[in-house]
């Protein structure tokens, strides 16, 4: 008996591919503040380091931040005209991605990322006919770095009596990311050297008229200093006197005029008398026509 045997149709083969190193997780960026508030006029370090995968190859490497309206592109910062000339990117292409922002405004107040654009990895040698339909990918690290500006202003009373003790305060919109040392200028800003604080605050103790002027704050090593405000130092009366116009004998039917002057803040109400007779009120007291009634 002759027995046939039929071959069964080759199955297809199959290939599992497995390609380590490619999955987002390995992209990621490590901002050192989240949040920074910084002062006017200064320069802003955002500091930074990233990660991505090793098959990919860094193409460029660059900063945005959040668009101004919706639907907007995240823009380079480096080609913007308003940041162009005040950014200096320190970082590189391999780790490092801090960023300097110097002269910052209010208008500067907004959320930064940093950003890379890398080739994807070659892939031909392991799949013959594998196509993609970009040659490149293009990440964000967000969330990014919350960068605040703000400026000072100087809280004090507007009036204080002489003798009494006031504390001026520095103040600033936001808490300053970087520790700082509070200078105080008064007048025709001359700096009040003896009087740096790191709790921003200015105290006068047993406040003299000599103490009443202008105020203003700023930061050492800054150049931003805060609109002054103006300290008024009440004070009685002091240094009263009365003086007669003219010189030399007055005669009967003369005219005459007394004049009082003091120093106070606010000035003094003055009220004239003769022999305890309440006459009238002002800084000048005239008399016309005078006779020797009018002596005392």
């Amino acid at each position: 008996m002759v027995m046939s045997v039929r071959m069964a149709p080759p199955l297809p083969l199959i290939f599992l591919l497995v390609i380590h190193g490619v999955s987002s997780a390995d992209w990621g960026v490590s901002y050192g503040h989240s949040h920074i508030c910084a002062l006017k006029d200064s320069s802003v370090i955002m500091s930074c380091n990233y990660t991505y995968p090793t098959e990919y190859q860094i193409r460029k490497v660059f900063w945005t931040r959040n668009p101004v309206k919706v639907g907007e592109e995240y823009p380079d910062l480096s080609k913007d005209p308003e940041h162009s000339q005040r950014l200096q990117y320190l970082g590189d292409k391999q780790k490092n991605c801090t960023l300097r922002l110097s002269h910052v405004t209010q208008k500067d107040s907004h959320e930064y990322y940093f950003s890379v654009i890398a080739d994807k990895p070659d892939l031909s040698s392991l799949i013959k006919y594998f196509t993609t339909a970009e040659d490149n990918v293009k990440w964000i690290g967000a969330p990014g770095v919350s960068l605040t500006v703000t400026d000072l202003q100087v809280e004090s009373p507007e009036r204080v009596t002489e003798g009494d003790s006031v504390r001026l305060t520095c103040k600033s919109s936001c808490a300053l990311t970087d520790r700082a040392t509070f200078i105080w200028y008064r007048k025709n800003s001359q700096p009040l050297t003896e009087r740096r604080d790191r709790n921003n605050q200015l105290l006068l103790q047993s406040v003299r008229r000599e103490d009443a002027g202008r105020y203003s704050c700023a930061l050492q090593e800054h150049t931003y200093i805060s609109p002054a405000v103006q300290l008024s130092v009440t004070y009685p009366p002091k240094s009263v006197s009365v003086s007669v116009n003219g010189s030399g004998v007055i005669v009967e039917g003369d005219s005459v005029t007394l004049s009082c002057s003091s120093d106070s803040n606010p000035p003094a109400e003055i009220s004239w008398f003769k022999e305890k007779r309440f006459l009238g009120s002002g800084r000048i007291y005239s008399i016309s026509n005078i006779s020797s009634d009018h002596s005392g």
